[in-house]
């Protein structure tokens, strides 16, 4: 049944690892109503009826003195059938209930083998602009590490890195991964472990998992760590035991799970402490999800890499704001692929380390550039000084909305414009060729949701502003000249 356009509902209890809100819902249910007899459908089959509900359980039992929360959903009410309005209203929509997914720190992940390589790696962050540090997957900090030796050594290391102004973060994983027969999930089609969303996953109910939310509540507690990049976040994996504290058994286990990773968001976000997680909880705390994209494709080619990430940033800011989601810049090998798919050394690829930069910089998407160093020779250490600064700059534009022109397929020229009719800069286009040969045109920007109604003044990167009048479309014809493999910017006033 094709669902009802007219308003859009979102809860907070979605997951799914999707990265994308309607295949993370869990709540939505359109019917039919067979009371509704004036509908033109024969078998009285349109969807006009919404319900709002969990499709297990809650199936909790309330003790005394004990309350009940049930799912929250917001509605929002469409004007229009266009994708970009929807997806703008809906950008709104979250920056007005989840102000705190407008934060979006410049950070780089660090691959570490000690901490001396954490010493080394925030000074370069301090060196370049960059504002955050993350110790990547891989890294040799461990959260779940509760003795006293390994509280006091990441506070070391998160007081120096306050000393030089730059925020700190370190990588957990909790699904995604077998505990024990114990305190894993059992799965209700086997009776067995195995079988979750991630093959093996521990049960945020069991004896393991209420000592895992403990453990990373102390570590934040003890160190000042500001960011946590919880990866496999509880994913909505229903589980039969009966022996674990967290929940009584099958019926209740998916809402118990839930309410566990609830309550872990809610208290991070209320200590300011900021989330990337690969999931859904927006409405629960988290800051950033990921943009879209399968891993294995960073063992490209750097040329294919350039590519896809616009692809992705493309698909992936329709209905998510810049700053919601990350993407990903392999500096060293990930996942495979030889040396044309990594930018080590990096001075001897200055050309695609700043065009990686400036395409996710570019449209206000951080990105985490993995691996041991942000620079390796003055040369380069100032070309990645440059884009910040640039960002800087412009960072009140970049970070917003973003009306989708072209998508890059490689042919032709590609991009997308920045839009915030609020702010002297009305909007900030990006265009990008990515051929052999110079492209010369002349192209249509439209510019409605700048807030221009009649003539706008338009200047590439640093050039003198000429003005151009809006057609009865609220368009402008702009001539554009792109060498090849080039990209440039254009400022709207």
């Amino acid at each position: 049944m094709q669902k009802p356009s007219g308003i859009y509902f979102e809860s907070d209890y979605a997951f799914n690892n999707a990265m994308r809100y309607n295949l993370s819902d869990q709540t939505t249910h359109w019917k039919a109503d067979s009371l509704y007899t004036s509908q033109v459908n024969y078998n009285y089959q349109t969807p006009c009826l919404v319900e709002i509900y969990p499709e297990y359980g809650p199936g909790i039992e309330l003790n005394p003195g004990e309350n009940f929360s049930s799912v929250r959903t917001f509605e929002l009410l469409m004007d229009s059938y266009d994708r970009q309005r929807r997806g703008m209203a809906i950008q709104k929509m979250y920056r007005t209930i989840a102000p705190w997914t407008t934060a979006n720190p410049i950070f780089m992940h660090l691959v570490s083998k000690n901490d001396d390589e954490v010493y080394w790696a925030v000074d370069q962050c301090a060196a370049t602009g960059y504002e955050a540090l993350i110790l990547s997957f891989g890294s040799h900090i461990n959260m779940e590490d509760n003795s006293s030796q390994n509280l006091k050594r990441c506070k070391t290391l998160a007081d120096y890195a306050h000393s030089k102004g730059i925020k700190i973060g370190c990588y957990s994983l909790f699904s995604s991964r077998k505990i024990s027969e114990e305190d894993d999930v059992i799965s209700p089609v086997t009776g067995k472990t195995g079988g979750a969303f991630f093959g093996n996953a521990p049960c945020f109910g069991s004896e393991w998992g209420l000592a895992y939310r403990d453990k990373i509540k102390q570590f934040f507690t003890e160190t000042g760590f500001d960011i946590w990049e919880n990866d496999g976040p509880y994913p909505g994996d229903r589980c039969t035991s009966v022996k674990h504290l967290g929940h009584k058994g099958l019926d209740d286990s998916q809402w118990r799970q839930m309410q566990i990773q609830k309550e872990l968001y809610h208290w991070l976000n209320q200590k300011g402490v900021y989330i990337n997680a690969p999931d859904w909880y927006f409405l629960d705390g988290t800051n950033k999800i990921g943009l879209g994209y399968r891993e294995r494709n960073f063992s490209l080619s750097r040329e294919q890499q350039k590519i896809l990430n616009r692809q992705n940033i493309f698909d992936g800011t329709w209905d998510k704001t810049p700053s919601m989601g990350w993407g990903f810049v392999p500096l060293t090998r990930y996942q495979g692929g030889g040396p044309e798919a990594i930018l080590e050394p990096l001075s001897a690829h200055l050309d695609d380390y700043e065009q990686l930069m400036m395409q996710y910089y570019g449209a206000g998407v951080q990105a985490c550039y993995r691996g041991p160093r942000l620079y390796d020779t003055e040369i380069t250490r100032l070309r990645v000084v440059k884009v910040i600064d640039w960002y800087k700059k412009n960072r009140n534009i970049l970070n917003a909305d973003i009306v989708h022109l072209r998508r890059a397929d490689g042919r032709d020229w590609d991009g997308w414009l920045h839009v915030n009719p609020q702010l002297k800069e009305k909007g900030l286009l990006m265009l990008f060729n990515p051929t052999q040969k110079t492209i010369n045109k002349t192209i249509k920007i439209p510019l409605y949701y700048t807030g221009l109604t009649k003539t706008a003044r338009i200047r590439e990167k640093e050039n003198n502003s000429k003005s151009f009048i809006l057609d009865r479309s609220y368009e402008v014809e702009l001539p554009i000249s792109l060498a090849a493999n080039s990209y440039s910017w254009w400022i709207i006033e």
